[in-house]
């Protein structure tokens, strides 16, 4: 049996994002109950030389909008990075789920081999589609994740594996 690169993405993306949503919405509420202001968990990282949580939730946005695109082969669209509130970035995450239930099968099967290019600032990477989706879009998609609940859970929000990980 084989999977579709469009059920491999998609729905994929869509879930991991909602999982954001959640996890967002308890950070939101963590530091209204705790009377926390809540640009300090925004702006929280787990190391001077990483990230912070809002632009953790940008970059899981755009590796979602853009790797969808490129496996279509479309141009992905464009958001300003000026979220400073739970709110906005939430609502950053609406859009681009919005956008990724655009996609339809059609245009992402058949992908697998398709040449896809990433001018980097250092150098260019050159993928198939098929690597490019499992090595390179759904990791940076789970590490973007995975480091924003870090982030909140670092900074004292109630989460658990199943926030990640989403109701079955």
């Amino acid at each position: 049996m084989t999977i579709s690169m469009y059920k491999a993405s998609i729905p994929v993306s869509i879930r991991t994002l909602n999982n954001l949503t959640n996890i967002l919405e308890k950070g939101a509420i963590y530091a209204e109950t705790k009377k926390i202001d809540p640009s300090v968990l925004i702006n929280s990282r787990l190391s001077p030389d990483m990230f912070p949580l809002s632009k953790q939730v940008q970059i899981a946005c755009d590796i979602a909008n853009r790797g969808a695109a490129r496996l279509a082969g479309i141009e992905a669209p464009k958001f300003e990075d000026d979220e400073t509130t739970f709110s906005q970035l939430i609502d950053r995450i609406q859009k681009t789920i919005s956008h990724l239930n655009t996609f339809k099968p059609e245009q992402i099967d058949g992908s697998e081999e398709r040449a896809i290019t990433l001018e980097m600032r250092d150098n260019t990477l050159s993928f198939e589609g098929m690597p490019y989706l499992f090595y390179f879009v759904l990791p940076n998609l789970y590490f973007h994740v995975t480091t924003a609940y870090d982030i909140l859970r670092h900074c004292g929000v109630e989460l658990a594996k199943i926030d990640f990980l989403g109701q079955p």
